[in-house]
């Protein structure tokens, strides 16, 4: 009994494979050939490709990230800042922890650098940094978020900004407590808009 049935078995299986060789034959006189193995080749692919699994989205963005970081750490901001203010000094630390390089300098009318840079009453921080290509980052803007704005060099954008002083925002560290607020991209017309919203202390670093 199992000799029949290995027999019959085998016997299926021949017929199955001189049927795809005469599918084949047939296809190759009309032309068909290349297409059925271009179809039979994506068929076998798709079979065998797996998921992006979320170790590799994560890797992928630590890439970005480390990428970002690397372009910072070639530029050296030039910051403007009161020579009282200890928030300011703080910021400065924060950079300076993350690879970014900062040149501080204390002045007695800040009013006057806000107006040199276009930037108007109601964006405006305690202290304000200037790339060499002109870019501005005013107030507490996360090191990180500076290092992907220099990467990335948004088109028609002028620099970032984080009006007034949130609490829990770098350099205005306060224990655990901590204000969400949004980074705004400032425009070469003046407008705005939210380039990253800050929920947590967590997403700063």
């Amino acid at each position: 009994m199992k000799t029949i049935g290995y027999k019959k078995g085998l016997k299926m299986s021949l017929m199955s494979l001189m049927s795809l060789m005469s599918l084949m034959s047939l296809m190759r006189k009309t032309g068909r050939f290349i297409l059925f193995l271009t179809i039979l080749s994506a068929l076998m692919t798709g079979c065998n490709k797996k998921p992006l699994e979320l170790s590799e989205q994560k890797g992928a963005q630590e890439t970005k990230n480390f990428m970002s970081k690397d372009v910072a750490q070639g530029q050296v901001l030039e910051v403007y800042k009161s020579p009282t203010c200890g928030c300011c000094s703080q910021w400065i630390d924060h950079m300076r922890a993350a690879g970014i390089a900062v040149n501080a300098h204390d002045v007695n009318d800040l009013a006057s650098v806000k107006r040199t840079h276009d930037i108007a009453r109601p964006y405006q921080s305690c202290h304000t940094a200037v790339s060499p290509e002109g870019y501005v980052f005013e107030g507490h803007v996360p090191a990180k978020l500076v290092a992907r704005f220099l990467a990335e060099k948004p088109v028609g954008a002028r620099g970032l900004l984080v009006p007034a002083m949130p609490v829990g925002s770098p350099g205005m560290e306060m224990g655990s407590r901590f204000m969400p607020y949004n980074v705004l991209l400032l425009k070469v017309d003046g407008s705005t808009e939210i380039y990253e919203h800050v929920s947590q202390a967590a997403e700063q670093y």
